[in-house]
Formats: structure tokens, sequence, C-alpha cells
């Protein structure tokens, strides 16, 4: 007789019968629909990366960079007289260097990571692993030390190039730079380097994003990874699967100070060309326009008509000696092409612009109140010292006009009291903000008492029926927010859009 069956193994084989066949069912549906799918998106993880390491390793170096600098001692502290520990002060603060003893010299010291793209002794790294170092020596990955000079460096994008001499009879392993324009999201990587002086370190991830910007600096284009990067990564090489370094690695996000699989590397599209430049001429030549922009928002995309939404680079200012001078730019353009290459946002088009070379006449698309404009402009050459300022305002002299309300601005003219008031600069023109309702749209733009509204719409302004004036036009035109170029009372300009409703 058999066993009697226990209650739980009896719902087992209930929902075995009732739902098996349906999960077998479902089952095959998955497969059936996997099978569909392309083959890439079945790729599995490399079974092992061990060939591609052995491949660049060797071109992989360690950077160790010394600053020696000199300081004075401490001065030893005045005791009294007699006193039993004047012989142990004595001895302590000479020990450490101090005293009334003249200058010492202090070394601090650096190690990073870089990597041979020529043979012939060219290598690479960060610009802020060697800082202002006098002494800089790549170490090799059979331990082999050579002093190092530095051929130039660039802060901007903090790329540094160092020359070597090889020995005659050990010749240098080099990698080629890649195309980090080719990398997509996804696409598996491996960075080597000297994390916490542990040389030869390997860690691979995938590119978890392009075009990161982290505020670090002007021409900011990273390419995230999830790779493991840690303090002494900086430098090193990030790897395609060619063996191809498609990027720098050079900082972290981190609330620890450690990996915590968010790192940034400067993709070789920004790199390359900066790199060929500190090679030719020891420093960097940058094309320059002689603009200054700010982004498009919506908002400001609707003021200006621009089809197709946000978009472009928006002009706040010309410098009176600048290229965009001469071919005819004016404040209010915007760029939506450079040289071919679409102008997605404002970050954009000073990275496009640094990149093409100095002295090249480019095509330029810009949208000036509707209307696309082709115009060529010969680009000139950026310094490190240049700061490009908004274009000279000629406008004439406001007319007296009473304190009118607008947009929640109170406003009136520009009068000899008002620029005392303010401290506005002289030579400035517009209509000036007396006061700004806490409660408007104009104060969540950061529009402020003392500022000037010089244009509405793209058209001048020098008196507050001005404004109202062009306001009222702008409504019945039936656009819902209105563009003011607004300049603070130094003369710096920008462009704010306002809601009308």
């Amino acid at each position: 007789m058999p066993a009697a069956e226990s209650a739980p193994a009896r719902r087992s084989e209930a929902f075995a019968k009732r739902r098996l066949p349906a999960l077998a069912g479902a089952l095959l549906a998955l497969s059936v629909g996997t099978a569909a799918l392309p083959s890439a998106a079945l790729a599995r993880a490399p079974e092992s990366l061990a060939d591609l390491t052995e491949q660049v390793t060797d071109a992989v170096v360690n950077i160790s960079a010394s600053t020696t600098v000199e300081t004075r001692g401490r001065t030893l502290p005045q005791l009294p007289p007699g006193t039993p520990f004047e012989d142990l002060f004595e001895d302590f603060f000479n020990r450490r260097g101090g005293g009334d003893q003249p200058r010492q010299p202090r070394k601090s010291n650096s190690l990073g990571s870089g990597f041979i793209i020529d043979a012939s002794g060219i290598v690479v790294t960060n610009n802020h692993v060697i800082g202002d170092a006098n002494d800089i020596q790549v170490i090799l990955h059979d331990g082999r030390k050579l002093k190092a000079e530095i051929v130039g460096k660039d802060s901007k994008t903090d790329i540094a190039v160092l020359r070597v001499k090889p020995e005659a009879d050990r010749p240098l392993k080099a990698v080629p730079l890649g195309d980090s324009e080719k990398m997509r999201p996804g696409d598996w990587v491996i960075a080597i380097g000297n994390p916490f002086g542990l040389g030869g370190s390997v860690s691979a991830g995938i590119v978890s994003a392009r075009g990161r910007n982290i505020d670090s600096g002007p021409y900011d284009n990273y390419i995230q990874t999830d790779a493991a990067i840690n303090k002494g990564n900086s430098g090193g090489p990030l790897f395609n699967m060619s063996g191809e370094v498609i990027g720098i690695n050079t900082a972290i996000l981190s609330p620890t100070g450690g990996s915590v699989g968010i790192g940034f590397a400067v993709p070789t599209a920004t790199a390359a060309p900066v790199i060929e430049q500190l090679r030719q001429y020891g420093e960097t030549r940058r094309g320059w326009l002689g603009v200054r922009i700010q982004n498009v928002d919506d908002t400001t995309a609707e003021a200006l008509g621009l089809k197709g939404g946000a978009r472009g680079a928006l002009i706040a200012g010309i410098d009176e000696k600048g290229p965009a001078k001469t071919a005819g730019f004016e404040v209010g353009d915007v760029i939506v092409k450079f040289n071919g290459v679409e102008v997605k946002s404002s970050s954009d088009l000073p990275r496009i612009v640094a990149t093409t070379p100095v002295g090249k006449t480019v095509d330029v698309l810009t949208i000036r109140k509707g209307a696309e404009q082709t115009r060529p402009v010969t680009l000139g050459r950026l310094e490190d010292n240049d700061k490009p300022q908004p274009a000279a305002l000629n406008r004439p002299q406001p007319e007296a006009d009473v304190t009118r309300q607008a947009l929640g601005l109170n406003l009136t003219g520009l009068s000899e009291e008002a620029r005392r008031r303010f401290n506005i600069k002289d030579g400035l023109k517009g209509v000036v903000v007396t006061r700004v309702d806490p409660n408007s749209n104009a104060a969540d733009k950061r529009i402020q008492a003392g500022d000037l509204i010089v244009e509405v719409g793209q058209e001048p302004v020098n008196s507050p029926s001005d404004v109202t004036r062009r306001l009222d036009q702008i409504k019945k035109e039936g656009r819902k927010s209105a563009l003011l170029l607004v300049s603070n009372a130094q003369g710096e300009v920008r462009f704010v859009a306002l809601s009308l409703e």
C-alpha cells in the first residue's frame, strides 16, 4: 500500500499539472523570440583579456614626478633661561629642520601612469600627474627607469607629452591611438595603470556613456567607463578590444576617493590634436572665433523662433577685434553648424572651434531672426590669456522716461542719477531695472536691480516705453516668451527669455 502523501506534496503535484504546461509554452516563446534577435545582441563578454593585455602592457608606463622646493625652518620657541627642557626642544626642532636655519629643500612626489605612442620615446600622460615637477622618471613594465623631459603640456585638456631616450639595444614598445568616435556605450574596454603604486594593474569594463561634461575645463567631452580607475591611474590608457588607445584616464567621481564604477577618460578625438600640436610646437595652437556664447533652452528657442526646438550656441557678445566681427556675425545669432559639424549645445562650439586649424576658412551656419544664413570665417589663434569681451554696444542716448512696470520689472531711463545710484559703467546704454518682483519669472532668471535691458526681441530699447511697446508687438505676433539682452552694471551681457503668460 503506497505511503500517504503529505499536504505539501499534493499541492506541488497540483501546481505542476496546472502551471507547467503554461510555463513550458512561455519558455518556448522566449526561445523563439531570442532566436530572432541579432547575433550581436547575444554576444558574450570576452572569455579572457590576457592576450590583449599581453599585447599592450609593455607600452604602459608608470610616471614618477618629483618637485623640490626650498622651505625655511621654523623658529625655535623662546623658553625661560635655564629650563630643563631647553636642550630637548633645541634637539627636537633642529632634527626637524627648524630653528633659524637657512632654507631647506623639500621634495614632494607624485605617482601616475602613461603610455608610449612612439618608439622613439614619446610618452603621453596627464598634465596634473607631472604638475611643475623638476624631476620626472618613466618606469617601464620591466622595471627600467628612464629620465624624461617635458615636450609640452596643456592644462585645459589635462594632457602632457614627455620624451625619453631609449636604450640602443632595448627598443621601446608603442601603442596606436584609435578612433574614440567609433566607441558606443556598451563596448568593452580595459584600463592599465599604476593605481596606488601597483604598476601594471589591469581592469576591465564597458563604455558607460560618451560626451560627459564634468565642468573640469572648457573642452569637457569625457568617455565615462565602469572599468576600475583609482588614484595613480591618471594618465594611463583606456584600450578598445583592438589594442588601440581610445581614451586617457583622468578623473573619477567618488564619495570615498576610490573607484565606485564612475571613471572618466579624455577621448582621443580630443587628445590627438593636442598631442600633435604639443609634439610639433611645444604648445597648443587653437582656433579662435571671438564670440561669447550661452546655451539655448526651450524658452529661449521659442522666443527666437527656432524651428526644431532648443539647439545651437547663442552669441551673447562679440570681440571687436575677433574673426566673428570681421565675418559679420551679430549678437543674437545662433550658431547651429560649424565647418559641417552640428552644434547641438553651446558646450560643443568651443571644442569644435579649438580643434580647427588656425587660419582655416570655414563655413558657419547661423540662424538670425528665424532665417538661416551661412557665413565664411577665417579663424584666428586663441591665446591662453584671451578673454573675449562682449561687443561694444553703440546705442543712442536714452530719452527721459517715467518709471514703468513690465514682466515683474520696474524700469526707468538711464539718467546720470541712475548711473551713479547703481554704479553703472560709463558708455553702457539701455533701460535700467530699479526693482524686481521676487515672485516673478525675471527673479527666477536672476535679473536684479541695476541691470540694463539692452534689447527686447533682438531690437534695441532706450526707454521704458520702448520696452513695453516691443513686448506688445511680440504678444501680437503670437509668441509666448520674449528674449531680452540684459547687461550688468559692468557691461557683461547675456540673453534671458521671459514668459509673457
